[in-house]
């Protein structure tokens, strides 16, 4: 059975306070009167039926390094008694310690980060574990296969060599296609920043940055997803910023069409 755990730490982001806040408030969409539990190809995704949710975790020191240790930890522990897990952010940063628990689970392990920023920078302001750095902290690790980004709007000079240098694949939504899923191979990890969608889509983010995917295509790339996924997390949820909880919304469907790619898997 998948395993849902909060992570409500945004330490490390660089502009807006908030993503905190956001797990058990995209709970909260399970039990609204205007949503329901299964997914668009009809599977139930309801918590002791396809998943267990085992909470937040909570933080006594909130230095990044023994924020990330306490993370990577409860990662490594539950990955023992279930081989799948989703996890809700929480900035981006913590996307680095559950990674290299997956990391150290599963040999060859590859990644979907779908993101409008490729979050590659060795530091962003003066700061090796920013939420803009997760994934240059990832690959300079070794133990992942590939890093594919998908929906990137924002490559500047910096991020473009850091790309080079790690061998990433990266999509860009200037001349974006979806013949990349037929080349993702498990075990498959993805990684989904909310900004990805245009925030026509998604209000609810700290960084709007126009000229996404919309809620369809991103939807689209999941369901046609072959590769075996065996781990995600939905992260930069920001509630202070969100109009009518609609991004919640938003976060909690795609946690479900998620959930059921990896139930049937």
């Amino acid at each position: 059975m998948i395993k849902l755990l909060g992570i409500p730490f945004d330490g490390n982001s660089s502009f807006l306070k908030g993503p905190s806040l956001a797990p058990p408030l995209i709970r909260q969409m399970d039990k609204s009167g205007s949503s329901n539990c299964f997914s668009e190809f009809g599977k139930e995704i309801k918590e002791g039926v396809s998943y267990t949710d085992i909470g937040d975790l909570s933080f006594n020191d909130t230095k990044a390094e023994s924020v990330f240790a306490h993370i990577r930890n409860t990662i490594i522990t539950e990955l023992q008694h279930t081989g799948k897990m989703i996890c809700f952010g929480g900035d981006h940063s913590v996307s680095y310690p559950v990674i290299d628990a997956f990391a150290e689970k599963y040999n060859d392990l590859s990644i979907l980060h779908l993101d409008a920023h490729a979050d590659l920078y060795e530091d962003f302001d003066n700061n090796p574990f920013s939420h803009a750095s997760p994934f240059a902290r990832i690959m300079e690790r070794g133990n992942v296969k590939a890093l594919t980004q998908a929906g990137i709007r924002t490559l500047n000079t910096h991020q473009r060599a850091q790309a080079d240098k790690f061998g990433v694949t990266v999509i860009e939504m200037k001349d974006f296609n979806m013949d990349f899923i037929s080349r993702l191979k498990g075990p498959l990890y993805i990684s989904l920043d909310l900004d990805v969608l245009d925030p026509a889509y998604a209000p609810g983010v700290s960084h709007h940055e126009p000229g996404g995917l919309s809620t369809r295509e991103l939807i689209h790339i999941i369901h046609r997803i072959k590769a075996d996924v065996v781990g995600a997390d939905i992260v930069e949820y920001n509630p202070d910023r969100d109009v009518h909880k609609m991004t919640a919304m938003t976060a909690y469907k795609l946690f479900k069409e998620i959930a059921a790619k990896m139930c049937e898997q």
